[in-house]
């Protein structure tokens, strides 16, 4: 990946995505064919009868009959009033959408006709179908022109229609300039007009203008009403001056439903609640009844409080009240326990919702995805997009993004990728957000090729990337134990004039110190300090925690001192990394003043703080104290880690206390904290010593160190039997606990990632055997391990087993076996296995880079990649212009 920094030279490209219009508003002409041509001159034929509507030929000529065809009718210059009662005709009997233009064909007829009491309710109709800012300019345009050319002048009341229009789209220079059109017409405004504009400035919290108009309206002696004070309370709101809303609201002579709540809404956002819920108060007293959106902002505010109780119970009111909740308020409440991981809470608001006949929109689907994938509930989430198009409730791009997110934060990146092609399919473009939570998903899953490639996507499509997208990349490398290439890109950012901010400087002081080059750390700090970018807390604590490991013990301590310099306090971890530095030594009375001085500063220790203390109490051998430990974090309402628990295990295992370890398992599994790939490496390490102690001292040389349990992990699974396995099971089993499909996963997955491939389908087979279906993630673990070890025969017949479970087997996996089945001649397979990896629902361009760049170009097979290429195609399957590009690069280079 020396050639990131090249990849990067992209995001100089600046290409502006385009989108296309929804309507055509062009007034351009066609040019027709004879029939379409005639068609207007037989309509004009019919509506000269006096019983137009019962001519049989008429409806057999309506289903042709497209709005340029409409506008050709209008100018044959059919009778007007019949022209406008057919136009009337066709839209109520036959659901027939116009155009702008064939509006503006139909009113000059009538303006041409003179026909102007017509005209003009139609001139107010075409401002109020307006459902766009390019449909206002339309309108306003053509407008304009005839109000020059056709002696059909713009009346007050159109004026205001026009500047409502354009208010609605917040266009405030043709507001102004059709204002001065207007009072240079010598039409006077009215009191419409001036809070037309009022509100338009008001609603954008420009204050400025709108003092001046308001200075404006008194001077006019207009005398302002309820909409003008609301509009100037909206407008302090939105300009954060709640003071001075407060005091129209007070000179206000008759507040209203609207006032109350814009000012409720504002003490809300600015975090005076107690003030909003007095003013509800006073709002009943005023004698002015709350309206839904009132309810809505107040027990959003109360949510975001983290006072249920009284949002739930203001809920209750409000139906009890005859002010039935809108999906605003359900939403609110949905997104509220999807937020705190309660999403059956929320999935039965969103039934309650539907079956008081509330038609959901897709923001509380978006919500529920969102909750769902927070939980790892990918099913569930997935299920919900289901529901949705069940419903005829069509995704929008966050509930891609949403669902995007959710797949990389399980690291399922295939599955992740694929939705990139469904939402194309549902023409739904992705966005700056989709690529940057593809590109750090991928980065963070290590596949670090895929987001370079994904990197050159996004410039291609317009998109610049950001901090965010430089941070993953710097992180991911930095992971990956690439410093050099990652100090590349900060380099090359520096070259191109972009400041890397502190995230980024961050990513790399934390890679050095991990890298064992706390110099080259403490270098790149004193650079960004150098470049006037300040650090935060983070990165005070990656490099303190970095010195200390280094044993440069006295450098992190007055780096703690330094941070008040910068105006940076030490944060919960500051203080956790000092507590674990001191209890190296055992101090137990320091480690408790950094702990009382944490508290004192508003810190109150979490999980890992108190792991600290448990690990140095089991490496001392002190149980009862780590134990309640142990019960202290639990009764302060902590949950407990996989960590804290396999220490527990560890140390009991190590004392020759096998019973007290299942009894810590037994605990785990009750408070609902899924035992971890190293949990059961533990457990098997201590049921290999106590089966073979009796005949040698540690015949399996596996280490009996107290606290140290990940050194030996390797040793562990290689020595693994399937006898061993069974022990586990039936420990568990008499301790009252049930291996389930995450406790198969965890054994499979350890042991094939040492390729001891006859256990892990001992276990495979056996889990079958015990009716519970293998997971996509079981399936995966062994693929790759029988792909890795050249094992193709097996893999072919798990990639079906796969296949039947509608479970997506990892790209990687299926480029080795490809290229594995032509070095075994077995063309046939290989190819069969690509058309159908064609209709499984990856990503195309994914497939495109990992099996026929990464896999058959570079493995040299120039001529079936090409023949796979032309597969994809004949079976519709679309590639980026930016992909087709890098593989016909790829195969000129071979």
């Amino acid at each position: 990946m020396a050639g990131i920094p090249l990849l990067l030279c992209a995001c100089t490209l600046q290409v502006m995505r385009r989108s296309e219009p929804l309507i055509s508003v062009s007034g351009g002409r066609r040019a027709f064919s004879s029939e379409q041509t005639s068609l207007p001159l037989e309509l004009l034929s019919i509506l000269s009868r006096p019983n137009w509507r019962k001519d049989p030929s008429l409806n057999a000529l309506i289903p042709s009959l497209t709005p340029s065809l409409l506008s050709a009718l209008f100018n044959l210059n059919p009778h007007p009033l019949t022209a406008l009662n057919f136009f009337r005709w066709i839209r109520r009997n036959h659901a027939f959408t116009p155009t702008l233009p064939t509006y503006h064909s139909l009113l000059l007829l009538l303006v041409r006709t003179r026909t102007l009491a017509a005209a003009e309710n139609l001139r107010n109709s075409i401002i109020k179908s307006c459902a766009s800012p390019r449909d206002a300019s339309f309108v306003l345009n053509f407008l304009r022109r005839m109000h020059h050319t056709s002696q059909f002048n713009l009346s007050l009341t159109s004026y205001n229609r026009l500047l409502i229009c354009l208010s609605s789209f917040s266009m405030t220079h043709q507001i102004t300039s059709l204002f001065k059109e207007m009072l240079d017409g010598n039409v006077s405004p009215n009191l419409i007009t001036f809070n037309t504009i009022l509100n338009t400035y008001c609603k954008l919290g420009d204050m400025v203008v709108a003092r001046l108009l308001f200075a404006r309206f008194f001077k006019s002696h207009f005398a302002p009403d309820s909409f003008t004070y609301t509009s100037l309370i909206l407008g302090y709101c939105r300009s954060n001056a709640v003071e001075r809303a407060y005091r129209v609201f007070r000179v206000m002579p008759r507040r209203n439903v609207v006032s109350y709540t814009n000012l409720i809404h504002a003490l809300c956002d600015t975090g005076h609640l107690d003030e909003a819920l007095k003013l509800w108060s006073q709002m009943k007293e005023d004698g002015c009844f709350p309206s839904v959106r009132t309810y809505t902002v107040l027990i959003a505010a109360l949510c975001d409080a983290g006072n249920e109780v009284e949002a739930l119970t203001l809920f209750g009111d409000m139906v009890e009240g005859g002010c039935e909740p809108n999906v605003y308020t359900y939403t609110v409440l949905i997104d509220y326990f999807c937020k705190k991981s309660r999403v059956e809470e929320a999935m039965q608001m969103f039934n309650k919702m539907v079956e008081k006949g509330v038609a959901p929109s897709v923001v509380p689907y978006n919500a529920l995805i969102a909750g769902y994938c927070k939980q790892g509930m990918m099913g569930d989430a997935v299920g919900v997009l289901g529901l949705m198009d069940s419903k005829n409730v069509p995704p929008n791009a966050q509930t891609y993004n949403e669902l995007i997110c959710g797949f990389c934060g399980s690291k399922s990146m295939d599955r992740a990728m694929a939705l990139l092609n469904n939402m194309v399919e549902r023409k739904l473009s992705p966005n700056v957000v989709t690529y940057n939570t593809l590109i750090h998903g991928l980065c963070k899953a290590g596949v670090v090729d895929s987001a370079s490639r994904l990197f050159h996507l996004m410039i291609k499509d317009g998109f610049s990337p950001d901090q965010r997208t430089f941070n993953a990349f710097v992180g991911c490398l930095c992971r990956m134990g690439r410093v050099g290439e990652a100090h590349e890109i900060v380099e090359f950012l520096k070259e191109k004039h972009i400041k890397a901010n502190e995230h980024i400087y961050t990513a790399l002081i934390d890679g050095y110190c991990k890298a064992g080059k706390t110099e080259d750390a403490v270098l790149l700090f004193k650079r960004m300090l150098a470049e006037e970018c300040l650090p935060n807390s983070i990165t005070f604590n990656v490099l303190i925690d970095g010195l200390r490991k280094e044993g440069k013990v006295q450098d992190a301590l007055l780096l703690v001192e330094n941070m008040a310099k910068f105006d940076v306090k030490p944060t919960l971890h500051t203080y956790t990394i000092l507590v674990e530095e001191v209890l190296k030594e055992f101090d137990f009375d320091r480690a408790n003043e950094i702990l009382n001085k944490m508290i004192s500063s508003g810190y109150q220790p979490n999980v890992v703080t108190y792991t600290a203390f448990i690990k140095a109490y089991c490496s001392q051998g002190r149980l009862e104290e780590a134990e309640e430990m142990v019960l202290k974090i639990k009764n302060d309402g902590i949950l407990l880690d996989s960590f804290v628990y396999n220490l527990l295990i560890n140390a009991y295992g190590c004392m020759g206390l096998l019973d007290g370890a299942f009894g810590v398992l037994k605990c785990m599994f009750d408070t609902s904290c899924e035992p971890s790939y190293q949990t059961y490496s533990i457990l098997m390490k201590h049921v290999m010593i106590e089966k073979y102690k009796k005949e040698v001292s540690n015949p399996v040389g596996l280490s009996l160190s107290l606290t140290n349990f990940s050194a030996d992990n390797g040793d562990i699974w290689n020595k693994i039997d399937f006898e061993i396995t069974t022990v586990l099971f039936e420990k568990m089993v008499e301790c009252g606990i049930a291996p389930h499909i995450n406790t198969y996963h965890k054994l499979i997955r350890g042991l094939c990632r040492v390729g001891r491939l006859d256990v892990a389908f001992h276990l495979y087979h056996h889990m079958r055997g015990s009716e519970i279906s293998p997971s996509e993630s079981i399936h995966n673990s062994l693929l790759s391990s029988c792909c890795k070890l050249g094992m193709f025969g097996e893999a072919v017949t798990l990639l079906d087993s796969m296949m039947e479970c509608s479970h997506l087997a990892h790209l990687e996996s299926c480029k080795l076996l490809i290229c594995g089945l032509f070095e075994q001649k077995n063309t046939e397979k290989a190819e069969a296995i690509f058309c159908s990896l064609l209709s499984c629902g990856y990503n195309y361009d994914e497939v495109a880079w990992k099996v026929l760049i990464d896999g058959l170009a570079k493995s040299g097979y120039v001529d079936k990649c090409s023949e796979f290429l032309n597969l994809m195609k004949k079976n519709g399957c679309h590639l980026h212009s930016e992909t087709y590009s890098m593989l016909m690069q790829e195969l000129n280079k071979v």
